[in-house]
């Protein structure tokens, strides 16, 4: 399947990929990730693979539009939940009361 990464076209086939994904270490994913095998790798590195450019020259998106196209399961990141809000203890039991302190 022809495929335009960082203005370049490529003609990425999944057995293709995943011939190049072959003994591939995945590196610590903290974004969007492709599942290639059994593995989840992130984006980048699957770009980086496969078109051999540099990680700076292609989008994120670039890659995940490939991957999905080919039929790989692509996995957005999660955001981050807020942190929960730090209570005295005041405020602690106003809050298990179900009522609010006057400030």
């Amino acid at each position: 399947m022809r495929c335009v990464i960082a203005r370049f076209p490529f003609d990425l086939t999944k057995n293709g990929v995943l011939e190049s994904m072959k003994g591939i270490k995945p590196e610590p994913t903290t974004g969007e990730t492709v599942t290639i095998g059994r593995r989840q790798y992130p984006v980048k590195q699957v770009g980086q693979v496969v078109t051999r450019q540099d990680r700076r020259d292609f989008t994120a998106a670039e890659v995940l539009r490939a991957m999905t196209k080919l039929g790989f399961t692509c996995h957005t990141a999660a955001p981050e939940p807020a942190p929960a809000p730090v209570l005295d203890p005041l405020e602690r039991a106003s809050a298990m009361l179900g009522t609010t302190t006057p400030v």
